[in-house]
This record gives structure tokens, C-alpha cells and sequence, in this order.
């Protein structure tokens, strides 16, 4: 059915008179008549009784008009969360990281989020491949380096670095390397040189490989080394910022670590206006900032 008729159609119903209906459209009284005609004949079906008093509904007008009611009040719904939108924050949001970062930072702490904003709908997805932003493969990403596509807005969150740790266990039946070579007397516990990672842990993973390590332990995510290494299997290389949430963790080799590895939040332009983009790049910032200084506090005693 044609909307346009439709909208004229709902007019004259409510108004009971073309005339009228044809001064809130802003239509002339023939034009408005030339649409109902045009929508009883499309319908093969008569919507009106005309008489000297006016226009009264058919039973198949009054049926049609319960249903251009019940559409209106529908819209007038929707147009209604629009303008709430300036001030409310709900709907989905497409959410993209990399395995490690979003199952163990990000995941933990969307509870928070929920808590602020009940009514907002989380699709995290985890990915080492990058996502089009500017496609709209999702409306916002969390990355382990400056995005490279245009027309996105960027803020840089916080910087990572790729250490050695151990469970605290683990070194209580096996004794703390001190120097590089001792590194070779354990199980050192990593990504894959071949699987997709950070270029600082690759740079890295390749000169802990030239001690001549006899026995290795590869995951392709961090999420997997992280169960290696709470589970006693040896040394695992694993980004610093799981410290705060799993104190058990204890690093070796402190003198060792890899490059800075910059954590970027992104969003296309167009996205600029988003209230969801809004609130949950605040809330990340605000996460970030509790994790710095809680770092800080450790780091401190």
C-alpha cells in the first residue's frame, strides 16, 4: 500500500472532512480527494460514506483506520525515543577487540556498564582481524595500534606492555629464573610467532627464542596463555595489564619487557553524535583511569 495515501487516508478519517484534512497537509481539498479515490480504487473497496454533513467510515474504512491509528501511535513511539535519545542511552551497540583485551579487561567490567545504562545491548566482538569501521562492521573498536582508516575519530586510551609472569605457585616448586639464559630451564608459554599479534610481543617473543628455549607452550590469544600460566604450566608472556585483576600473577625477568604497544578507542565520524559511542567511550576512559591509578598504588608498595 502506498504510505503517502495512507498518511492522507488517516488525515480525512480523523478530520471526518477533506477540507480540513486538506488544511493540516497543506493540500488542496481536490488533491486530498484525488488520493482517497485513487486508495478505494487500489483496494477495490469504498472508505467513506459522503453525505451533506460530512465524511463517515465504512466498516472497511473504520478496519483501516484501526490500523493507521495503531501505525501513527507507533511512530509518534519512535519519534518520542528520537528526541529522548539526546538524553538516554539504549539500543545496540557492535563493540570490537582483540580476544585478549575483551575477554580479559573489557568483558569483566561491562557489568558497570550495564548498571549505568540498563537499557543498552553489548555485541562484543572479538577479533584479532581488523573490522571496516567506516563499513559499519561495527560502530566502535578497542586496538592495539593507531587505526590507519580515514574519516575515523581516534583517542589514544592507554599504553601496554608484553612481560613474563608466573603463578605464584608455579614458583614454589620451580626456582625464579634470574638471568636470560635460565629461561631455558622452564616452559615458556606464548603466542605462535606465526599467529596474528602485537608487533612489540613478536619483536619480543622472537629474541626470548634465542636462548634456545627446548620446551614451548603456543596459544593463539592471550586469553590461552593466561590459563597456561594459572594453571602451573610454566612462563607465559602476557600484557601487563592483567596484574590488577589476577594478583597472583607474579612477573620475572623484571628488567624484561617489550615495547609500548598504544591502546586506541575509534568510531567513524558520522558516529560523532552518538550517545551510546558517547557513554561507553566515557565509561572505558573512566575504567582506564581507576586501572592507572590502581597500577600506580601497586607499583608504589
Amino acid at each position: 500500500m502506498d504510505w503517502d495515501k495512507l498518511r492522507i487516508f488517516h488525515a480525512v478519517a480523523d478530520a471526518g472532512s477533506l477540507t480540513h484534512a486538506g488544511d493540516t497537509l497543506h493540500l488542496s481539498q481536490s488533491a486530498v480527494s484525488r488520493q482517497i479515490r485513487a486508495l478505494e480504487e487500489s483496494l477495490n473497496t469504498t472508505l467513506f460514506h459522503r453525505h451533506a454533513r460530512g465524511l463517515i467510515l465504512t466498516e472497511q474504512g473504520e478496519l483501516l483506520f484501526d490500523a493507521t491509528k495503531s501505525m501513527n501511535k507507533r511512530l509518534e513511539a519512535a519519534s518520542a525515543r528520537i528526541r529522548d535519545s539526546e538524553e538516554e542511552v539504549f539500543g545496540e551497540l557492535r563493540v570490537t577487540t582483540t580476544t585478549g583485551f575483551g575477554t580479559l579487561w573489557l568483558a569483566p567490567r561491562l557489568p558497570k556498564l550495564y548498571e549505568l545504562y540498563p537499557d543498552l545491548k553489548i555485541d562484543l566482538m572479538l577479533e584479532e582481524r581488523v573490522l571496516d569501521l567506516p563499513m559499519r562492521e561495527a560502530d566502535v573498536a578497542i586496538r592495539m595500534k593507531e587505526p590507519s582508516q580515514a574519516d575515523l575519530i581516534r583517542k589514544r586510551l592507554m599504553s601496554v606492555r608484553m612481560r613474563l609472569y608466573a603463578s605464584k605457585t608455579y614458583l614454589e616448586t620451580n626456582k625464579a629464573p634470574v638471568e636470560m639464559s635460565d629461561i631455558s630451564d622452564h616452559r615458556l608459554i606464548c603466542q605462535s610467532l606465526n599467529s596474528i599479534q602485537v608487533a612489540a610481543g613478536a619483536t619480543l617473543l622472537q629474541h626470548l627464542m634465542t636462548y634456545d628455549i627446548p620446551n614451548t607452550f603456543t596459544v593463539n590469544n592471550y586469553f590461552g596463555v593466561l590459563q597456561g600460566v594459572i594453571n602451573n604450566i610454566g612462563i607465559g608472556v602476557l600484557p601487563d595489564y592483567l596484574t590488577e585483576d589476577f594478583p597472583d600473577l607474579v612477573r620475572v625477568l623484571p628488567d624484561l619487557e617489550s615495547g609500548e604497544v598504544p591502546v586506541f578507542l575509534a568510531y567513524p565520524e558520522e558516529l560523532r553524535q552518538s550517545k551510546r559511542i558517547a557513554a561507553f567511550r566515557d565509561f572505558v576512559q573512566d575504567e582506564i583511569f581507576t586501572h592507572r591509578r590502581k597500577m600506580r598504588e601497586a607499583t608504589d608498595i
